[in-house]
């Protein structure tokens, strides 16, 4: 299994935090976040991980090396523009396997990921977007769901939505051929055109997701972790 972290963004919510340093690098409790999810892909035998950056990117580089001191092997896709988040996916193209698993570089997710992957190879669909029945608990909900698809997705439109996206999802790697090369693709636009052709599993998760990408966020996870030490 392979594991796509996309970790370009400019950490913008997150004040002086990322003045100087890209939201992956914060420390929590003594220990960049980034080797928080090395710790949980690993346990999942998500060893193969591939990181997508931009902004900042050399200094997550120069911390992470080839991963090996992480028990994990990266490769690195650079940005040398803005390419949102699906654009960056298909940059990284060289790189990914049949079948990829994507991330952000500020979520921390409980998932089967063996079990997600087996769920999408018995649909035969080119993707599977992870879902929570959120009911806007954690942030706001962006998704509906049916029959086992995802029917909707909208950052803007927010009302009477009972799920939000995860923060994983699985493609085949065909997948690429709707990104168009070397512009701004975001990743809600991919999610639609998968939408419109049928073609995105809902992979429903029971247990809530952490991220760092807000203040808010980075309290929870860092209070999260304290209570596992």
């Amino acid at each position: 299994m392979q594991a796509v972290i996309i970790a370009g963004g400019l950490g913008t919510r997150l004040g002086h935090f990322t003045v100087n340093q890209p939201k992956s690098l914060i420390q929590i409790l003594g220990k960049p976040f980034i080797e928080y999810q090395f710790e949980l892909l690993k346990n999942s035998s998500l060893t193969d991980i591939v990181l997508c950056l931009g902004h900042q990117s050399e200094q997550i580089a120069d911390y992470c090396g080839d991963g090996s001191r992480f028990g994990v092997e990266l490769k690195y896709s650079f940005e040398n523009k803005r390419l949102d988040t699906a654009g960056a996916i298909k940059l990284a193209e060289p790189l990914l396997k049949d079948y990829f698993f994507t991330l952000y570089g500020d979520s921390y997710v409980f998932i089967d990921f063996k079990g997600m992957l087996s769920f999408l190879q018995k649909r035969n669909k080119i993707g599977a977007m992870s879902v929570y029945q959120n009911h806007d608990r954690y942030d706001n909900s962006n998704t509906e769901v049916a029959n086992g698809l995802v029917t909707f997705y909208s950052k803007e439109q927010r009302e009477n939505l009972n799920y939000i996206d995860y923060g994983v999802n699985l493609f085949r790697k065909d997948v690429l051929k709707l990104i168009p090369e070397a512009e701004p693709y975001s990743m809600g636009t991919l999610f639609n055109r998968l939408i419109g052709n049928q073609e995105l599993q809902a992979f429903e998760v029971k247990e809530r997701f952490y991220e760092i990408g807000s203040v808010n966020g980075l309290t929870e996870f860092t209070e999260y972790v304290r209570g596992k030490i």
